[in-house]
C-alpha cells in the first residue's frame, strides 16, 4: 500500500464507508511541559467503541499528538479493525504522515517509523486535518489525561 496525495493508504476495495473514525488530541502544558493524549473512536454508524486518554509525562505537543495516533493504530490492530480515518488538529502530524513534511524531529522521527507499520497492517488509513473545534471530546481526555498526571507529581 502507498499514500496517494491525500494522505490515504488502501486496498483495491474501498473501505472508507465503513471505516471506523478517531479523533485524536494531544498536548503539553508549557509545550515541552506535562503531556498527554486523548483518543474517541467511532464505529461507522457513529457509535463510541472506545475512550483513550493517558498522561505522558513532560513531553511537546507534538510528541502527545504521535502518541495519541500510536494508541489509535494499536486499539485498531488489537481489535480487528482494518479501516480507520483519523481526524487530528495537529497540522504538522497529519502533513508529516501524509508526506508532504519530513519528520526531521529525531524524537518524532522515532514515533513516525513506529507508526508506519502499524499503518500498512491496515486495509484502509485516512488522517486529515480538522480545528480544534472539531475534536472536542479528544481535547477533554487529552487534557483530564493531563490533570491525571499533574496530581501525581
Amino acid at each position: 500500500m502507498t499514500a496517494n496525495s491525500q494522505g490515504l493508504f488502501a486496498s483495491p476495495s474501498n473501505r472508507s464507508a465503513s471505516a471506523y473514525t478517531a479523533h485524536i488530541d494531544g498536548g503539553a502544558r508549557g509545550n515541552p511541559g506535562p503531556s498527554g493524549y486523548g483518543v474517541v473512536i467511532q464505529d461507522a454508524s457513529g457509535k463510541k467503541v472506545a475512550e483513550l486518554s493517558e498522561y505522558l509525562g513532560h513531553h511537546t505537543n507534538n510528541y502527545a499528538e504521535y502518541q495519541g495516533l500510536l494508541a489509535v493504530l494499536r486499539y485498531a490492530v488489537e481489535h480487528g479493525i482494518t479501516a480507520i480515518k483519523v481526524v487530528s488538529d495537529s497540522e504538522l502530524m497529519v502533513r508529516q504522515m501524509k508526506g508532504i513534511y519530513k519528520v526531521k524531529n529525531p524524537d518524532l522521527r522515532k514515533l513516525y517509523e513506529e507508526a508506519q507499520p502499524l499503518v500498512r497492517k491496515l486495509e484502509y488509513f485516512e488522517i486529515r486535518h480538522a480545528m480544534r473545534e472539531d475534536n472536542v471530546d479528544a481535547d477533554r481526555l487529552a487534557n483530564e489525561a493531563m490533570d491525571r498526571g499533574q496530581r501525581h507529581t
